[in-house]
């Protein structure tokens, strides 16, 4: 289900917005162009992308991408110059005055790169004020605050004063708070940049968890390229008021769109996003009431390939140079080829975490949860995948100076 959707949106900045720049901006002017020739900035150009219940959508760019303009046309912090905004099945820009706040209040929360508390209030205070704005009795809202508090680990620092907090443990008090009024849809602005770099990935761990829990809406703005792809259901990468590529974390590094989205994705370890789902092909197990010499055959020129028993579980591997060394010895049973030292690996773990297995040159057992074989991943698929992204990635950079 659609939560969240952006379609054909401009926002001009500027005295005449529909005028001649948006006229420019449809025609697909740049804005740097339209603003030299027009004197009016273009902050969104046919911006369209939809946000499904339950998704972490991370939009990222950098400096005048038109990132955080896009989140404050939903909660209408940013009128659209045209195009619809549309929240659930009611399209938010059309709102005004109470139905307006009656949304951002009961529907939305959000959590900004500062962390905007109130210094004169405790922090059970500033968690419960979005309730107290709503009417909500001190009791309730209380104890709501000291809920969100507790998700986020700070439950034992309701009286304190935000100012004896770290700056990560303010930032939790940001989040419990945009939390604490049990919002359908979360808008973070770059909620983590302003965070030490091991405090923002704690951070960053935090909030998975807490979405692992509580399944919410997530709209999250960063300029950060490695919190977009570790956080992300999907990403969408913005320049110039545009939408250059939305994808999994997966699409955006391995096939990048153009080159701009190249060259952030050039410095990113590869291997810490691409899933072995990526990379594993067709188990093709072997008939355990084969010969030697045909298993061998049926091997081909893969690294190696399983025996599994009744229920589809590997016990064994055969590999092409076992087999020919049987063979040599004048073995023709597969039972003499076979070796149990192989290692497994669940589908949606990473490049990175197999990778000192695949070192060994043996195939790994890709197998589900109930342990039985769903795929085969070869060590030289591997390296060929780190490889093919590298080449893809040199190739748009050849046809920059070309």
């Amino acid at each position: 289900m659609t939560k969240v959707r952006l379609e054909g949106v401009y926002k001009i900045f500027g005295e005449q917005p529909r005028g001649r720049a948006l006229e420019l901006a449809r025609e697909g002017a740049s804005k740097t162009d339209i603003q030299t020739w027009t004197d009016h900035v273009v902050g969104l150009a046919d911006v369209n992308f939809d946000v499904a219940e339950g998704e972490i959508f991370v939009v990222m760019g950098l400096s005048g991408s038109g990132k955080s303009t896009a989140i404050r046309t939903v909660n209408k912090l940013h009128s659209v110059t045209t195009g619809h905004v549309w929240v659930d099945d009611v399209d938010i820009q059309s709102l005004s005055g109470k139905a307006l706040q009656a949304v951002r209040r009961e529907k939305m929360g959000m959590v900004f790169q500062h962390f905007a508390l109130f210094p004169h209030h405790n922090v059970i205070s500033n968690v419960a004020y979005g309730l107290e704005v709503q009417g909500v009795d001190r009791r309730e809202r209380e104890r709501a605050a000291l809920e969100a508090l507790s998700l986020v680990g700070l439950q034992a620092y309701a009286t304190s004063m935000p100012g004896q907090l770290s700056g990560g443990m303010q930032q939790r008090v940001g989040l419990a708070r945009a939390l604490a009024s049990d919002p359908d849809i979360l808008l973070m602005d770059e909620a983590f940049s302003a965070l030490d770099p091991l405090i923002r990935r704690q951070m960053q761990d935090e909030m998975m968890d807490i979405q692992k829990k509580l399944r919410k809406t997530i709209l999250f703005i960063t300029h950060d390229l490695n919190e977009a792809l570790r956080i992300g259901d999907r990403v969408c990468i913005m320049r110039g008021g545009r939408v250059v590529q939305i994808g999994t974390p997966e699409e955006i590094l391995t096939k990048p769109a153009t080159g701009y989205v190249a060259e952030f994705v050039q410095d990113v370890d590869q291997g810490r996003v691409i899933m072995v789902s990526d990379v594993m092909v067709e188990p093709q197990p072997v008939d355990r009431s084969a010969t030697l010499s045909d298993a061998v055959r049926a091997v081909s020129d893969r690294a190696g390939a399983f025996v599994v028993d009744d229920v589809g579980r590997p016990v064994a591997v055969l590999t092409v140079a076992d087999g020919l060394r049987s063979i040599e010895m004048g073995s023709n049973s597969l039972g003499d080829a076979l070796r149990s030292d192989f290692a497994t690996a669940g589908a949606r773990q990473t490049l990175n975490e197999v990778y000192a297995s695949a070192g060994r040159g043996l195939p790994i057992a890709v197998v589900d949860d109930d342990g039985r074989l769903v795929g085969n991943l070869d060590p030289r698929h591997i390296m060929e995948e780190l490889g093919r992204v590298e080449s893809l990635i040199d190739e748009f950079e050849r046809e920059v100076f070309l």
